[in-house]
Formats: C-alpha cells, sequence, structure tokens
C-alpha cells in the first residue's frame, strides 16, 4: 500500500467560452445573485469543532450587520434556485444559520447551513471557485456515475450541492465492525468506486473526499461510496493517483476485501461496474460526445503531467493509444474508449 499525496498546490484553470456554450445548452448556467468574491468580506472566524471538541479544519465565518443581511438574502436565493428552481415562495422560511470556510482546500470552498424556520430542519450548499477541471469532474460523475450531481456556474462563481453521507474516514473508524455479510458488501462498493474512479480518471480519493451512504436492506444494509471532491478531476500526472487503492487511509477496506473475496470475485465486480459505465455513456451518447469535444481541446493541467500519465497508463493497459493523447481530455476519452471496446484490464492488485 502506497502512501499518496497530491501537489502542493494546483493551478486553477477558467472556463473557457466553449466549455461556457456546452455548460448553458444544458442548464448548468444561472445567473447567480452573489459572488464567491463577496463572501470573502468576513470579519473574523473561529475554529468548527466537531461534537468529540476535536478541529474540523473548518472555520465559522462572521459578517457585519449590514453584509449579513445581503449575504443573507442572496443565499435563500441560490438555495431556491439549487432546491425548487427558483420558487421564491420558500424564501420566507428559509435563513443562513452558519456559513463555514475553509481555506486548506483548492477551492477554499464556503459550507452554508440553512435552516427552516417551521420545522428546525437544515441542508446545506456549497459556494466556491469555479475551476474548469472541478467543473468536468462534476458533469462527468452526473453521466457516468450513478448518483446525480446539482451545481449551478456562474463567471468564477461555482455552487454545489450537498452530498450527504458518512464521511470516509469516519467509516473506517466506527463502521467496519459489521457483520460478515455487510464486510462483504462494503468491500464489493469500493471494488466498484475504484473502477468508476480509474475509469474517468478521477485522483485523490482519500477517506476525507468521499462519503459512504447506507440503505438498510431486507438482510444487512446497502453501501454506496460517493465521491465529493472532484478537484482532481484528470490533473495529476501519476496513474496509481487515480486508484483509490493505494491511498494509506482506504487500507482498512483494502483488508477487508483481501479477507473476503477471491480475485475472480473482485474481477466479476469489475466487469459489472464496466458495463454499468459503458451503458450510461450509451445511453447518453451525445450529450457525453458534446462534452469530450470541448474536453479534449481544453487545457487542464501541464503538459509534463500529461505526458506521465499518457506513459503510465500505456504501460498499464500496454497500449500504444495513449501516444497520440495531447490533452487529460484525451486520456480520460481513450480510456474509456478501451473500456467499450473490452480491451479494458484492471485489477486491484491485493
Amino acid at each position: 500500500m502506497k502512501g499518496l499525496v497530491p501537489s502542493k498546490k494546483k493551478t486553477s484553470y477558467l472556463i473557457n467560452d466553449e466549455f461556457e456554450t456546452y455548460l448553458q445548452k444544458h442548464n448548468r448556467v444561472v445567473p447567480l445573485p452573489l459572488e464567491y468574491r463577496e463572501m470573502l468580506r468576513f470579519t473574523s472566524v473561529i475554529p468548527l469543532l466537531d461534537s468529540s471538541g476535536n478541529d474540523t479544519f473548518w472555520k465559522t465565518a462572521f459578517y457585519s450587520e449590514s453584509d449579513m443581511a445581503d449575504i443573507n438574502r442572496s443565499l435563500t436565493k441560490i438555495y431556491a434556485l439549487l432546491k425548487t428552481d427558483g420558487d421564491t415562495q420558500v424564501l420566507e422560511h428559509l435563513q443562513v444559520a452558519r456559513i463555514d470556510f475553509c481555506e486548506f482546500g483548492n477551492s477554499k470552498p464556503f459550507r452554508v447551513r440553512i435552516i427552516n424556520r417551521l420545522n428546525d430542519n437544515y441542508d446545506h450548499f456549497y459556494v466556491k471557485r469555479a475551476d474548469a477541471s472541478r467543473v468536468y469532474g462534476l458533469e462527468l460523475e452526473d453521466l457516468l456515475s450513478p448518483n446525480r450531481v446539482t451545481f449551478m456556474v456562474d463567471k468564477d462563481t461555482l455552487i454545489e450541492e450537498h452530498i450527504a453521507g458518512i464521511p470516509g474516514d469516519d467509516f473506517i473508524k466506527n463502521y467496519l465492525e459489521d457483520s460478515e455479510f455487510n464486510q462483504i458488501r462494503i468491500a464489493k462498493e469500493f471494488v466498484k468506486f475504484n473502477e468508476r474512479c480509474f475509469v474517468r480518471l478521477l485522483g485523490d480519493m482519500r477517506a476525507y473526499n468521499y462519503v459512504i451512504d447506507i440503505t438498510p436492506d431486507i438482510e444487512g444494509s446497502q453501501f454506496r461510496i460517493r465521491a465529493i471532491d472532484f478537484d482532481q478531476q484528470s490533473y495529476e500526472g501519476r496513474k496509481s493517483f487515480y486508484l483509490p487503492q493505494y491511498f494509506k487511509g482506504n487500507k482498512p477496506i483494502i483488508d477487508l476485501g483481501i479477507k473476503h473475496m477471491k480475485m475472480e470475485t473482485v474481477r466479476q465486480y469489475q466487469m459489472e461496474e464496466r458495463s454499468l459505465i459503458g451503458f450510461r455513456v450509451k445511453s447518453s451518447e451525445d450529450r457525453f460526445k458534446e462534452l469530450f469535444s470541448v474536453m479534449r481541446k481544453d487545457t487542464l493541467s501541464a503538459s509534463d503531467k500529461v505526458q506521465q500519465l499518457s506513459k503510465e497508463l500505456s504501460h498499464h493497459h500496454k497500449s500504444s493509444l495513449f501516444d497520440r493523447c495531447e490533452t487529460m481530455g484525451d486520456l480520460v476519452l481513450t480510456n474509456i474508449e478501451l473500456l467499450l471496446a473490452k480491451d479494458f484490464r484492471q485489477s486491484i492488485e491485493f
């Protein structure tokens, strides 16, 4: 099990005109009443601690009274756009309960807690700097994964819905001591998640960058692993960076796979996931082609990273198809084309 870390600072890439046209066509571009930079006008922050008193690495932001009034109106409108297609009837019941800021993330996100005053129920969404690779990552998640993702873009501001689930690191600490039946299901889902990330080259799936959604079933539970961080969509040059199996924090789940599954079973689950991805590509073929006609021409990483990843994928697949790739978009498309051509060979190295 190797330990992996991303580049110290990820370069941000602007959404170009062609990609913005694509996003507009598919209703991802929405005029927003607030820009990301306006969220930076906080006057003070205090560390946000969890229920056990541990630092969450988020800070709760505070604003002047006049700024907070404007921000509250704008953020509740954004929530209405995100959840009710802008229906303003819900606004009178909504209020911003808290705004948290994370200075460590590449996108330096704000997490907004919205509360319904009628029943004290709350929900969250995120305000981030719009970055092209991150938005491609969200769009690919919506197209190729079993999950739908809601997000909106306006110039350099990105709004993302909150993806509910137990953070992966918390899940690994507290939920792996389960029945053998559930442990097998957890390991199975990780195999499928590992496959999804590698096929579309989504990197940096350390345990705190994904969540686990648990659904009670007739016997035991069903588990779904969902990525929540798309900063590292086809950015790094190392092949292993796109395989969650190689991150040290994920080792306890890998150990479950070693304990409960044979390699033949692992390959079966991989083939199942590839078939599902292939079905999703074919069911949204026009949009898929349209997205990659834009992504293949876009600059999403440094040329040396593209060259490195091209060489490593060529060696991994024993295929010369990657030699012709000039961009990260080319590499992602070629990886998926190998899947659809049934030439894709990838196995978790226990």
